[in-house]
């Protein structure tokens, strides 16, 4: 039953993790077919700076699963609820926030991109129709995080869905029945945003709707020891997921300064990496909602079962896509690329694509362990740890290593998080040092 339980929220999961890279992929192709690479330009540096701007707030999705899977184990009902109200509420203030100061984010995020003036032109109305997306995506954040939390991952998936499949109808009408160009993409994507919305809402509505008898004052749902309680978690998250920005936008950037042949390198092979975290952070999802589970209903023998099994399925996925890259890996790159000095130039990096999964699955599991625990101080750590480790590998090794040395640091960088949030997160199945 264990291992039911856990698949039946990681497959769900790991379907909405792969559908996430075809909503840009989709306004890539439409753009691609307009007759200029400005426009390709212009999504591109859209699309990244929208991904680097939410995926800061990722914690309203994280710290919110984590709360409301320990309050679902309870079966404590009011704070189930209380939890998706106040979700949401900081979201929208977030994502007011970010609708006031769009203006100089914008600014600041075209100074640190070196971009045509043509490009720069049309990637700014790009962003200036997607802001306005800002709530839909922030309150959807809320809404996933929350319906993991209550062990429902089968929403998640019909939402991502929804949205691939709105955005590629409304990017299309409005590029081709209406004339638009990187405007209509924007459109397309905005849409798209509030469609997954509306059907968290719809979903809710039709089968949470019970809930609403413990909706409760304002002042109930701001009290002091509530609101401390959420964001000392959610700023455990934020602060790690800045030390995760940092190494990954460094990894891409010192990859360019080696030459246009490796940075492509660099970049395809992470692509690699990023396949096996789909499927890894649906195992860390089933992680945060049964942890969360267990903890709450102070069920400690099914926490250590079930932390067993996660494990087990982590090795044999370790394992199996070892295998997988090891066979089949190359080929995959020249699906990718047609570009025969890239597919060569990958041959002398290619082993450290091997060592991905042994090295990094285990930092996937407990992250999703730790956020149901809400012992998101022990993710902290653990990244802050790894991430100067990460630094100081590259730049001590460098001048003799080169990129080598950038490799090397990422591998060294995954299997610190690892293992340094298992020694300490090792109270988590034993019952001590645990917030509840």
């Amino acid at each position: 039953m264990t291992n039911q339980r856990i698949l039946r929220i990681a497959v769900p999961s790991i379907i909405s993790n792969i559908t996430v890279p075809l909503l840009g992929l989709v306004d890539v192709t439409i753009v691609g077919h307009l007759g200029a690479a400005s426009y390709i330009g212009a999504i591109a540096v859209g699309g990244m700076l929208f991904s680097m701007i939410y995926w800061i707030f990722g914690f309203l999705r994280m710290g919110t699963g984590g709360l409301t899977s320990q309050a679902y184990g309870r079966h404590d009902l009011p704070e189930v609820t209380r939890l998706l109200m106040r979700s949401l509420s900081i979201s929208l203030l977030l994502a007011f926030l970010l609708l006031v100061l769009q203006y100089p984010i914008r600014a600041v995020a075209f100074l640190l991109i070196d971009a045509s003036p043509e490009v720069r032109t049309l990637a700014t109305r790009y962003f200036q129709i997607c802001i306005w997306g800002a709530p839909a995506t922030l309150g959807l954040y809320s809404f996933i995080g929350w319906f993991i939390g209550m062990q429902n991952s089968r929403f998640p998936m019909s939402i991502a869905i929804t949205q691939n499949v709105v955005n590629i109808a409304a990017s299309l009408f409005f590029v081709y029945a209406l004339g638009m160009k990187v405007e209509g993409v924007a459109l397309g994507t905005l849409t798209a945003q509030y469609a997954g919305l509306l059907m968290a809402c719809l979903l809710w509505q039709r089968y949470y709707r019970s809930l609403r008898k413990y909706a409760v004052s304002t002042q109930r749902l701001f009290e002091r020891k509530a609101m401390s309680s959420f964001f000392r978690v959610n700023r455990d998250i934020f602060l790690r997921t800045l030390c995760l920005v940092a190494v990954t936008v460094f990894f891409t950037s010192r990859g360019a300064a080696y030459g246009d042949v490796v940075l492509a390198v660099n970049t395809l092979l992470m692509q690699l990496f990023t396949l096996f975290s789909y499927i890894m952070d649906g195992f860390a999802y089933a992680g945060e909602a049964l942890t969360g589970k267990y903890i709450g209903a102070r069920n400690y023998t099914e926490l250590r079962r079930t932390v067993n099994r996660l494990f087990g399925w982590g090795i044999t996925l370790a394992i199996a896509f070892t295998l997988l890259y090891s066979i089949g890996g190359k080929g995959f790159l020249g699906l990718l690329t047609n570009d025969q000095a890239v597919i060569e130039a990958s041959t002398e990096y290619f082993y450290w694509v091997l060592c991905i999964p042994p090295a990094g699955f285990s930092a996937f599991l407990l992250d999703g362990i730790c956020i149901g625990a809400t012992a998101t101080h022990y993710m902290l750590r653990a990244m802050a740890v790894a991430s100067a480790a990460f630094f100081l590998t590259y730049y001590g090794l460098q001048e003799q290593w080169n990129n080598h040395a950038l490799w090397l640091a990422f591998i060294l960088y995954l299997i610190l998080r690892g293992s340094i949030q298992a020694w300490l997160g090792r109270k988590i199945i034993t019952a001590r040092d645990i917030d509840y």
